[in-house]
């Protein structure tokens, strides 16, 4: 038997080194070539001449640009003769399309100089490696991170869906669409579908390489239902990711059901799908559905694992939106119980008011406004601005409309009023700063206020603010300015005066009361904003609603960081025929002649069914002026749509009711006048104090017979008995 000639005699191997260096050059996978000093083939392994696609015995002796028209072979022969020109190694990156391949692949070349020992270039060593899976990786990273800096820029659910459909659409996939449950967009957190039942999603966003994304068989906005035995379902119910051919059963079956998406997916060709679920802390909140039809290439395993990857961190985007959406919807409908649902009528001024919560992205702040009806025809009008934003800014701002309200209700001047107020803020910091360190959360309180008491018998108007803008006051010849008011520290700053100027305003002025959100934007300087809103209030308008919107439409940013809160006041008066004053001595023979004068006044006015009450008050409240405060003593009467009696004297000592023993002679009258009247109370004034009673009248006040009938059943039960007044 012939010896193998490759084997020596005792097994090992005899090949020459030649042979072994042909056997490299012919069995080494990498495509090799070699060139001579004209750039003509020389020799090329088989892993070269699978990669062109041409057997090479038909190839040598020719130049690459010969056997290969193709723009970027023949930037190869270039390169050849720069390397035998210098004798450097050169690198080169390009794509092709490879023989009998339908898609590009990424080509890295290295051209290397063959030397002689003198360093003479004879030839060029070519050697080629297909990169397009490392390329491909590196675009899935570059999607990816490109996916992670686009998606989650706000925290709108509906933006952020689309931001997802944008950042994987030309990409990943050639349409992208993501449809989610209506309790997500609504900000609740969605129940999971019942077994056997179709899903039914709303398309949210969708995104195409194709102008008007045609391939889209349900529009934005509505609701899509998909049967329990499809991908789509399957994956929503299961919480994982799959891929499908278009030629699989199932998407068969999917789309034959549906004759819109039937035709849409022939028109354009689709051949690849997936199916990934949003799924975020344990929750899934819609699908993201992702097709080809332009790239050829069907969706592989790591194309799946970059839409997984890149829709979980979309998830945790469109989950923060939707909390955020909730606890805006929780702060806004907490925000709009706090503030006055329906201004109240009264005789002092006519008002209107707007609110504007901030945008979905700034979240609900802490604004807001009132108007209270004070003692003698009295209003206060309000407007305050929490610091923050959200359901702590809400909550703090009701504490804070609450503590004003029962401030003015015991008739504190404003300056007095928001010093008592910013010792309620600086007590709730310091409550809320322990509570924070104790939760890791230290929050901040503190607000803004303006307060303004009008009187429309002395057509003046008391003012105070807390770090406040001034208000605007427009004047019946169309002359509008900023109060001059002393400026005050912010509520919670403590420890700073607050002071207080009058300002007489004629009958028919506007007085305008807003938040720093209506001048202050981006868009313009708060100087700009200050003056817009002179201008826009000289426009007096048809009417205050009508002026509210246009300084709304005027003023509104197009982005609104902070809430907008607006009131607007034309002021009313009351003449001189709607009030009678009397100054009287400290006698008791004086309490018959004030019934007197009180009861001819009555008899003016045609009032003459509140008389009998009317001087029962009277006779109570002067007397009581007369035994326990001295003189001097002033008696008013204000008639509007109810009749107001006022006893002014110089003690500063305030009455209150108290319980009466049955053999008690005296000592009845405040009952008597709180059971008789509508409403009753005192305040102090500069001089002393102030005991008013209104009455109702017209169809409200009570008949003569039961006015003396409920007078004398207080004076016989002698519960309560009102404590001496000095």
């Amino acid at each position: 038997m012939e010896a193998d000639p490759a084997k020596r005699p005792d097994g090992t191997g005899t090949a020459s080194a030649a042979e072994l260096r042909d056997w490299t050059l012919a069995q080494i996978p990498i495509p090799l070539a070699v060139y001579d000093h004209e750039s003509r083939l020389v020799e090329a392994n088989d892993a070269m001449g699978r990669q062109i696609g041409m057997p090479m015995d038909k190839l040598v002796g020719k130049r690459l640009k010969d056997f290969m028209p193709v723009p970027t072979f023949a930037e190869y022969d270039r390169l050849q003769e720069q390397v035998i020109r210098t004798g450097e190694t050169v690198r080169l990156e390009t794509y092709a399309r490879a023989p009998g391949d339908t898609r590009e692949h990424a080509w890295t070349m290295y051209f290397f100089p063959l030397k002689d020992e003198t360093g003479r270039v004879h030839g060029v060593s070519a050697a080629v490696f297909d990169t397009t899976e490392q390329l491909r990786a590196r675009e899935r990273l570059a999607v990816l991170n490109e996916a992670s800096k686009s998606i989650g820029s706000t925290l709108d659910v509906t933006r952020t869906a689309q931001e997802l459909a944008e950042a994987s659409a030309g990409r990943l996939a050639d349409f992208v669409s993501v449809d989610l449950f209506e309790s997500v967009l609504q900000g609740e957190e969605p129940a999971p579908p019942a077994d056997g039942q179709p899903v039914e999603l709303r398309r949210t966003a969708h995104q195409s390489v194709l102008d008007g994304a045609p391939e889209s068989a349900v529009a934005v906005g509505s609701t899509a239902s998909y049967p329990d035995y499809t991908p789509f379902a399957r994956a929503v119910v299961s919480g994982r990711a799959t891929r499908h051919s278009v030629g699989d059963p199932v998407i068969r079956r999917w789309i034959a059901n549906d004759p819109i998406r039937a035709r849409a997916a022939k028109e354009v060709g689709v051949h690849s799908l997936m199916f990934v679920p949003l799924r975020a802390r344990g929750t899934t909140l819609g699908m993201a559905f992702f097709i080809r039809h332009r790239t050829p290439d069907p969706f592989s395993s790591d194309d799946l694992l970059l839409a997984d990857e890149i829709t979980a961190r979309a998830a945790v985007s469109i989950d923060n939106a939707r909390r955020f959406t909730r606890e805006r919807k929780t702060s806004l409908a907490l925000q709009r119980s706090l503030l006055p649902q329906r201004l109240p009528r009264q005789a002092a001024v006519e008002v209107a008011s707007r609110y504007l919560p901030a945008d979905s992205q700034a979240g609900v702040g802490g604004d807001w406004f009132d108007v209270i009806q004070l003692s003698s025809a009295r209003v206060a009008l309000v407007v305050g601005d929490v610091v923050g934003h959200g359901i702590h800014a809400s909550a703090h701002m009701g504490r804070l409309r609450t503590a004003v309200r029962t401030l003015a209700d015991v008739d504190l001047p404003p300056a007095e009023l928001l010093t008592q107020l910013d010792d309620l803020v600086l007590r709730l910091d310091r409550e809320q700063d322990t509570a924070g360190r104790l939760a890791g959360d230290v929050g901040e309180v503190g607000a803004t206020c303006l307060y303004a008491v009008y009187d429309p018998v002395s057509r003046r108007a008391t003012v105070a603010r807390a770090g406040h803008p001034p208000p605007v006051v427009v004047r019946p010849d169309g002359t509008a300015d900023f109060l001059d008011l002393p400026q005050g520290p912010r509520l919670g700053v403590g420890g700073l005066p607050f002071e207080s100027a009058e300002v007489e305003l004629p009958e028919g002025s506007l007085l305008a009361l807003y938040t720093d959100g209506l001048v202050e934007s981006a868009e313009r300087s708060m100087d700009d904003g200050f003056g817009l809103l002179r201008r826009t209030l000289q426009d007096p308008g048809s009417s205050l609603e009508d002026l509210c919107e246009q300084v709304i439409r005027e003023l509104r940013p197009n982005r609104r960081v902070d809430d907008i809160a607006l009131v607007l006041a034309r002021t009313r008066a009351l003449n001189a025929g709607q009030v009678a004053i009397w100054d009287l001595e400290a006698k008791p023979a004086v309490v018959a002649e004030a019934r007197k004068r009180v009861s001819e006044q009555l008899s003016t006015w045609g009032l003459g069914e509140v008389a009998f009450t009317t001087e029962l008050v009277v006779s109570e409240l002067v007397t009581n002026a007369i035994r326990y405060a001295g003189g001097p003593i002033q008696l008013r009467l204000i008639h509007d749509a109810t009749l107001i009696v006022e006893v002014s004297d110089a003690s500063s000592t305030a009455p209150h009711l108290r319980r009466a023993r049955i053999f008690d002679e005296g000592g009845r009258g405040l009952l008597l006048v709180a059971q008789l009247t509508q409403r009753w109370g005192s305040r102090q004034t500069p001089a002393g104090k102030t005991i008013w009673a209104e009455q109702t009248l017209g169809s409200e006040a009570l008949p003569e017979a039961a006015q003396r009938g409920a007078a004398s059943q207080v004076l016989l039960r002698g519960e309560h008995e009102d404590r001496p007044m000095g």
